[in-house]
């Protein structure tokens, strides 16, 4: 059944002035601005209802914007571009999806691998560009007060470097990664032009340092690209068929941070189970409340109102609290060779 436009439009109104109001404030002015607009002029609305409900988010629209050209400005300038680019931005928009690729990410990635023992053979979920597949190749700076460990890869210094707060006295080195693989449901490529400015755009205005940051990694992406496959890791084939072409003598480690939330929930245990059938460590970064009411449980249990962040799990062991995007970890379980204080 086809929803009435002045339905898609309410919807949009409803979704922009949530943005505006719960979303955007203390992250970024000129997005909480920009959606207390649209929210409040029926004509924009209208324009951004032409967009598939599930591909207009206002993170994702409004980076499509700036990607093609939008003029950072307040509300009405902004509007008055986006009226005469409207058919381009909405077919934009409609092939596009949040995709956000952090490395800092792997700030909050590398103590659970550093509990593993290498080399290691990298396959990531929602692998977006894959730059989440090169924790080998980035600096880190975790800091404790005001005591600072600082790593970096075996060839030096690189050009992304991750500060992270940490507590807890985590594991932490650099990981002996010897193969890296990604599956997305429409892969990125680090090298292209268009991929390239589309990533960086994702990044909310006001946020400093991301963008460079991205663009950098990208860099290291671009010059030994990793194998990215195009598919759906909720279907069992899809991962079984990546895992198979992971190296015998490398440990087969799937990573998905951040990804799980995205895929509904029988897709979802598929794809756990699918990986817990595997010959593999699996490492993820999870919403605490993320499988409440679901056969899938955090050991040990994991109280969402008091857990302080994100899980990074190991095979479903809760070993820390986590920034999502790796701005802290609080370690929470064993170091290698202890006893797994996590059950």
């Amino acid at each position: 059944m086809t929803v009435p436009r002045e339905h898609e439009a309410a919807a949009v109104v409803e979704r922009y002035a949530r943005f505006a109001r719960d979303e955007a404030p203390g992250r970024s002015a000129l997005y909480a601005g920009w959606a207390a607009g649209v929210a409040a002029d029926p004509a924009t609305a209208a324009i951004l209802a032409r967009i598939p409900a599930t591909r207009r988010q206002p993170p994702l629209v409004f980076a499509v914007t700036r990607m093609l050209g939008a003029p950072e400005t307040p509300f009405p300038q902004w509007a008055a571009w986006l009226q005469r680019h409207a058919d381009t931005v909405v077919a934009e928009a409609s092939r596009r999806r949040l995709q956000t690729n952090e490395p800092q990410r792997c700030a909050a990635l590398l103590p659970a691998l550093a509990t593993i023992d290498g080399p290691i053979a990298l396959l990531e979920v929602g692998a977006s560009a894959g730059l989440c597949l090169y924790p080998d190749r980035f600096s880190y700076r975790y800091r404790a007060g005001d005591a600072v460990v600082a790593l970096d890869p075996v060839d030096g210094p690189s050009s992304v470097v991750l500060d992270a707060q940490v507590s807890g006295d985590p594991p932490l080195h650099i990981p002996d990664v010897v193969w890296r693989a990604g599956i997305d449901l429409a892969p990125l490529d680090a090298a292209d032009t268009a991929d390239r400015r589309f990533l960086t755009s994702l990044v909310w205005p006001g946020e400093r340092g991301r963008a460079d940051r991205i663009a950098a990694a990208l860099d290291i992406v671009a010059a030994d690209p990793p194998m990215l496959r195009a598919g759906d890791a909720a279907d069992p084939g899809t991962v079984r068929a990546a895992a198979a072409l992971a190296p015998r003598d490398a440990r087969l480690v799937v990573t998905t941070p951040g990804v799980l939330p995205h895929i509904e929930r029988a897709g979802r245990e598929r794809l756990i189970d699918t990986v817990r059938a595997l010959d593999a460590v699996w490492v993820t970064i999870d919403p605490p409340g993320l499988y409440a009411g679901s056969r899938q449980d955090w050991r040990p249990p994991v109280d969402p109102s008091t857990w302080g962040g994100f899980v990074l799990g190991i095979d479903g062991r809760a070993v820390a609290a986590v920034d999502p995007l790796g701005a802290f970890v609080d370690w929470r379980a064993w170091r290698p060779n202890e006893t797994d204080a996590g059950g």
